[in-house]
């Protein structure tokens, strides 16, 4: 059997977000604990018709999880880092996948460009974040890091369910 033919593909969604789907997602976006009454308000639906949709959203998979958004800081993690990772060979290894069961690492990217892999980390203090850098050298196929730390954080969210349309229609990327 050929590699690719042992890959699983999950399948897509199979009707499109329409414009209340969105709408009602933005609102979870925004506040995912407020109740499906104060989002029918917003979005113009009944109550157990955003419900219905919510559980559709659910189950399609445009909703992965409900989760609490927490402060670095607050936490005790305030240093915030971009880690760029240089492998020997394809960068996405089990070894390296291994690197999400830490804490500290937030995301986990596969890269085009002059890195393999590009890791979103929180940690403690700087000595917290050589001794993550430390431990990444360690990792099977590491073969270099750049990290790039954060002064200040002026954007940080979730995915947004809006979509700018007017995107791909600017002059001068056709």
């Amino acid at each position: 059997m050929a590699k690719t033919d042992s890959i699983q593909r999950k399948p897509r969604a199979a009707r499109e977000l329409d414009d209340l789907d969105r709408r009602i997602l933005g609102e979870l976006s925004r506040d995912a604990t407020q109740a499906y009454a104060a989002i029918s308000q917003v979005v113009g639906l009944s109550p157990p018709a955003v419900h219905e949709r919510v559980k559709r959203l659910r189950a399609s998979g445009a909703i992965k999880a409900t989760v609490a958004q927490l402060d670095g800081p607050a936490v005790g993690k305030p240093l915030l880092a971009f880690i760029h990772v240089d492998t020997v060979g394809w960068g996405k290894t089990s070894a390296m996948m291994a690197l999400g069961d830490w804490p500290e690492v937030e995301e986990i990217h596969s890269a085009t460009g002059d890195t393999c892999l590009i890791l979103k980390v929180r940690v403690a203090s700087p000595l917290a974040l050589e001794g993550l850098l430390s431990q990444l050298y360690d990792t099977k196929g590491v073969r270099g890091t750049r990290t790039y730390l954060t002064l200040s954080t002026h954007l940080e969210r979730a995915v947004q369910a809006e979509v700018s349309t007017d995107l791909e229609d600017l002059a001068g990327i056709r």
